[in-house]
């Protein structure tokens, strides 16, 4: 009797998991569209933004910018989970959830393992949890690795710039500072409190390396100008380089490793 008892008890908490799995999803972060394709659930992927890049013959509708969601258009795709950030509009949040729509919200990570605890949180909410927890065993196996490769005694000023204008950058608690940190530099932004940083301010912290993160023309024009300073001493070991946009500004475990390579490669070459 109480095998029967214990069988049935599994079996609903079984039943239950399942039902709380999201089989229509709504992706508004770009980074957690990307990681649906990598748990291999994107049949389940209805609606995101026009940030993300879903394969074109899946056919997922296109819901919101970065930061202004079409209320109705979600709504008539009838999701069960959307997954938002923190550019997400908290009142629409509110909207969907007076609906009665589940909504999880995945803010800006604040280093890489919460990078990786996304992913197995997707892999919770989409019945992936297997898939999500080798994929981020994988990704840890890999930084230790290339964590290897960075020389010793070796720590490069270093600063990491995120757009052009205005000048921004990687500060503490965010999960680009790790490649920084990984690769064995010295963040200069390090006792910045947000972002914003003059190009004054650069040159009297005076890095060894730059890493621009930008996207097309703006990037070459950073680079430039970064070179007409003689006295810079990025300038003057030539350590000014473009980094793939996508992948070091989108927080999956496997992007993260493939864009940490790169910086490492570049920074020591």
């Amino acid at each position: 009797m109480v095998q029967i008892k214990i069988l049935l008890i599994t079996l609903l908490i079984s039943f239950q998991a399942q039902a709380q799995m999201a089989k229509r999803i709504v992706s508004l972060v770009p980074s957690v569209t990307k990681e649906i394709y990598l748990l291999g659930r994107q049949n389940r992927l209805v609606g995101c933004t026009n940030f993300c890049k879903p394969d074109p013959k899946d056919q997922v509708s296109v819901v919101a910018s970065a930061v202004s969601v079409n209320i109705e258009k979600t709504l008539s795709l009838k999701p069960d989970l959307i997954i938002a950030s923190s550019l997400t509009n908290p009142e629409t949040l509110d909207a969907f959830r007076k609906a009665g729509i589940r909504v999880e919200y995945f803010p800006y990570p604040k280093s890489f393992d919460e990078v990786c605890g996304y992913l197995l949180k997707l892999g919770q909410l989409t019945d992936a949890a297997v898939e999500a927890q080798t994929m981020v065993d994988d990704a840890k196996k890999r930084i230790a690795e290339v964590r290897k490769k960075v020389p010793a005694g070796k720590h490069p000023k270093m600063f990491l710039q995120i757009g052009a204008n205005p000048l921004f950058c990687a500060i503490p608690n965010t999960f680009m500072d790790d490649f920084i940190r990984f690769s064995g530099g010295t963040n200069i932004a390090s006792d910045l409190k947000n972002g914003a940083i003059s190009r004054e301010n650069v040159l009297v912290r005076n890095p060894d390396v730059i890493l621009i993160v930008t996207m097309g023309l703006a990037g070459n024009e950073e680079k430039e100008t970064w070179q007409k300073y003689p006295m810079l001493n990025a300038a003057r070991l030539r350590k000014i380089f473009i980094l793939d946009s996508e992948k070091t500004s989108s927080a999956t475990p496997f992007d993260f490793v493939e864009s940490l390579e790169e910086i490492i490669r570049l920074t020591y070459q």
